[in-house]
């Protein structure tokens, strides 16, 4: 389990009373088992910010990145079906690990966060031919390559399109440093 998820159970205990397991037992017996409807439930009739619903609801109903993460390369299944894209990954990461030994990188199911004190970037492979890497650069204005993330991802200020390993260029490690220190 990554800290930013391990923080988010201590404080969701602190911020309401209960622990995850009994928010769990909460929401199994609301009879809910959609994910958005849990959302909603916890959101209107407990007061849930999205982020500790979500957090909730992945957890009753056996999804959460963490349980994946234990089971299965959640990179690997990333990229099975988008393996050209692979070594355009395998190089980011090796420019990411030269910034700093606080880099954390937390795979969930469709994309990779990198965090810092919080998260400044992702990579998601998002079509076979695409890695997308989501910024979070909120200050700098769209320029070139660097677009605004606009709809792609809420998570993200801005998005850069990869789609070949000479896309990884010192302008796109430069943005990725950027949002490092911003983190």
């Amino acid at each position: 389990m990554d800290k930013a998820a391990k923080t988010m159970i201590v404080n969701l205990e602190k911020n309401t009373g209960k622990s995850l397991a009994e928010w769990v037992a909460i929401v199994q017996s609301s009879g809910l088992s959609k994910h958005g409807e849990i959302i909603k439930f916890l959101k209107t009739e407990h007061g849930f910010t999205h982020g500790f619903a979500n957090l909730v609801a992945h957890e009753a109903k056996g999804s959460a990145a963490a349980n994946l993460a234990e089971t299965v390369d959640l990179v690997a299944e990333q990229y099975k079906g988008k393996e050209s894209l692979r070594p355009i990954y395998d190089q980011l990461i090796t420019q990411i690990h030269q910034f700093g030994k606080d880099v954390e990188i937390a795979p969930k199911k469709a994309y990779v966060s990198l965090r810092r004190n919080k998260q400044f970037a992702i990579l998601q492979p998002s079509t076979k031919t695409r890695l997308d890497i989501g910024l979070n650069l909120k200050e700098v204005k769209p320029q070139g390559r660097l677009e605004a993330a606009g709809s792609w991802n809420s998570m993200c200020s801005h998005r850069i399109r990869a789609t070949d390993i000479k896309d990884i260029d010192a302008d796109v490690v430069k943005w990725l440093k950027m949002a490092y220190e911003n983190s």
